[in-house]
């Protein structure tokens, strides 16, 4: 093989390798913002149905407690209802709390994010400290010589990068309703 084509072969190479690791971190990153958004979508809709359903329950007996405030007696089912209305709002509020909960999840998400542009910002100034090394006078010998080099700087860079990420945030719901992510 002739000099300029194993130097095209090198470059060809290099260029392909940047782009298809570029493409795929920027292809992740992606997917983690948008599944941050959808989980602050959910929580806040969680959150939202569960305060209206608070104020719901609270306007349900909100008669049984003005008779009571004004020295009223309570009817047995005023007495019923306001006995269980406990039971209700906690049920709301708890459902508010676990909801409130995605911040764990979203934090590993950005997390993880910020790890994969991190590295892709890594990766292009390995990129360009090799590069720039290179004069236009610099003979082709050299130059596969370096591509060489940079190509396997960038090899470890990638790996040592998967390495650290996390391939999934997840999330399990305990008995008690908390959530633990693992």
């Amino acid at each position: 093989m002739t000099r300029k084509k194993i130097l095209g072969s090198h470059v060809k190479r290099l260029l392909s390798g940047v782009s298809a690791h570029g493409r795929r971190h920027l292809s992740e990153v992606e997917t983690d913002l948008l599944q941050t958004e959808l989980l602050l979508e959910e929580a806040i809709e969680k959150l939202t149905s569960s305060f209206m359903a608070i104020h719901g329950a609270v306007s349900v007996r909100q008669e049984a407690i003005d008779r009571l405030l004004a020295g009223g007696t309570p009817t047995p089912e005023d007495s019923a209802a306001l006995a269980a209305m406990s039971g209700e709002i906690g049920g709301h509020v708890n459902t508010a709390i676990t909801s409130m909960q995605f911040q764990d999840m979203t934090s590993q998400l950005i997390d993880r994010t910020l790890k994969r542009v991190t590295g892709l910002r890594e990766f292009l100034g390995t990129l360009g400290e090799h590069g720039s090394d290179i004069a236009p006078e610099t003979g082709s010998e050299e130059i596969v010589d370096r591509l060489g080099k940079v190509s396997m700087a960038l090899a470890i860079q990638s790996l040592e990068l998967r390495s650290v990420l996390r391939k999934s945030v997840e999330q399990r719901h305990l008995e008690s309703g908390d959530i633990e992510l693992f």
